[in-house]
């Protein structure tokens, strides 16, 4: 069986209808996630960071304490709105409603955390996005990936395969590669 992306307004109707829908700011496995991801980082602070699928910026708060300017990005209207809300005293951090098959930052980033959101693309989809991204990245600038490895009915790929596309697709260098209690963590560096 061949699954499809969920719809905008299906996500749109996960967070118009509560608050935090998949409990990222107080789920112990999401916490550990971002503690992990924060941990793996290269550097100490980040010129510019992008957060594609950021949700309603629970990680972004984070991100936004390590690097000068965070954009921020998710398509559902009410997950921004979310976001903006929880940050909104991180004038460092730029939200965006936009959807990541179509929106790229045009300014040179330096750190792109693409985590929990390669699920939703097909193998090809995602493999051409790694390329259009990696190509984002000043010298020496990291993509980090961190995914859930479980099963869930709306996930067109597993966080293997995503991890996997990734490896095949990304033309930058690896630099970690981790599996953690639920999740899996790689990050590659542009040379």
């Amino acid at each position: 069986m061949t699954r499809t992306v969920l719809s905008l307004e299906a996500f749109e109707a996960r967070y118009s209808g509560g608050e935090d829908p998949w409990s990222f700011a107080t789920d112990p496995y999401e916490l550990e996630r971002y503690e992990t991801t924060l941990a793996s980082l290269q550097r100490p602070m980040y010129e510019t960071v992008y957060e594609p699928g950021c949700s309603i910026g629970v990680l972004t708060t984070r991100l936004a304490a390590i690097s000068r300017r965070v954009i921020a990005t998710d398509f559902a209207p009410s997950a921004i709105a979310q976001a903006k809300a929880r940050c909104r005293q991180l004038p460092n951090v730029e939200f965006l409603c936009e959807d990541l098959r179509t929106f790229i930052p045009a300014e040179p980033l330096d750190l792109i955390v693409f985590s929990e959101i390669g699920y939703y693309f097909s193998t090809n989809e995602l493999a051409k996005l790694a390329v259009d991204l990696a190509g984002a990245l000043v010298p020496h600038g990291e993509f980090i990936a961190v995914h859930w490895l479980g099963n869930s009915d709306d996930h067109v790929l597993h966080g293997n395969r995503v991890h996997e596309t990734l490896r095949e697709s990304l033309p930058l260098t690896p630099a970690r590669a981790e599996f953690h209690r639920g999740f899996r963590l790689d990050s590659w560096t542009k040379p």
